[in-house]
């Protein structure tokens, strides 16, 4: 009975699924509650499954409609970027990448991959997007992104994973700091110090490295602000709220009261790696492959 389904009916079903309210999804669709509802009752009786638990107070997905909800979306998306693709081929492109990072994969690593692939393929178009790693993750699941710059262990299965950049890490002071190149032996040195860091949020591997490394040195750092944003955590430690470690490579680009010493005879490295799902289908990312 399947061939009774109509577009309309996955838009509907999108709408509530999203709303969990049946008079504010019509109201986004423009139609009226009841004919909603009669949607999806048709809806789910061509399928033959309920995907609502409605009552008088509030609507939720079944099993099935969460399963649903997800593949549409899914669907959607790779229909809404199939379209896009195509009208980009039409104009002479090669196609778009879409690219999720961390903020310090900016700094190194995809500058130096976007000039190498330009030289061959200049009509390939690039979407930039700084978010945290476990975003990356999902989005690359529903093939939101092409490639993902991020700092993890692993990965779910279907995503592919390669290790393109392993850097230090520097400890960030206030450029009025007692601390410099010459006097700093260990990270021990600064045990009594407030620390800023990048939130467990945003890389938990991240962020239980950088403890370890205080760890190592009989330490557990004071933790007084976390943040996800470089910038954030550098202004922070200008104003003498705290010292920072970040990857040394993070350093650059920023202009502010801050010094950035290399932390020596530690084994910690801040490993940066690039995702991408096996299965997928943009033929611009097979055309860089080679480039990462």
């Amino acid at each position: 009975m399947g061939y009774q389904l109509e577009l309309r009916h996955f838009t509907y079903f999108l709408a509530v699924a999203e709303e969990l309210h049946f008079r504010k999804a019509a109201d986004r669709l423009f139609i009226s509650q009841p004919g909603l509802s009669r949607q999806i009752k048709q809806m789910e009786e061509i399928i033959g499954a309920d995907l609502f638990v409605r009552n008088n107070r509030s609507v939720s997905l079944t099993a099935a409609g969460h399963y649903l909800k997800k593949e549409l979306a899914f669907i959607f998306n790779h229909i809404d970027f199939t379209i896009k693709h195509t009208r980009l081929i039409n104009e002479g492109s090669n196609g778009e990448i879409r690219v999720g990072f961390l903020g310090s994969a900016i700094q190194t690593v995809i500058p130096e991959i976007l000039i190498n692939v330009n030289s061959t393929y200049p009509n390939i178009k690039f979407s930039l997007e700084e978010m945290s790693n476990y975003d990356q993750v999902e989005a690359i699941e529903k093939d939101q992104l092409d490639l993902g710059f991020v700092r993890l262990s692993r990965v779910p299965k279907g995503i592919q994973m390669k290790v393109i950049h392993t850097d230090t890490f520097s400890l960030v002071l206030p450029d009025n700091h007692l601390l410099t190149k010459d006097t700093f032996t260990s990270i021990k040195q600064v045990e009594n110090e407030h620390f800023i860091l990048f939130s467990s949020n945003y890389s938990s591997l991240y962020y239980d490295k950088i403890v370890s490394i205080c760890e190592d040195k009989g330490f557990t750092p004071k933790v007084s602000h976390k943040s996800v944003h470089a910038q954030t955590i550098y202004k922070l430690v200008e104003s003498g709220l705290g010292v920072a470690i970040v990857p040394t490579s993070l350093q650059h680009g920023f202009n502010l009261g801050v010094k950035f010493l290399e932390i020596p005879k530690i084994p910690q490295r801040a490993v940066l790696s690039v995702i991408w799902k096996e299965d997928n289908r943009n033929p611009a990312l097979h055309r860089i492959m080679q480039f990462l």
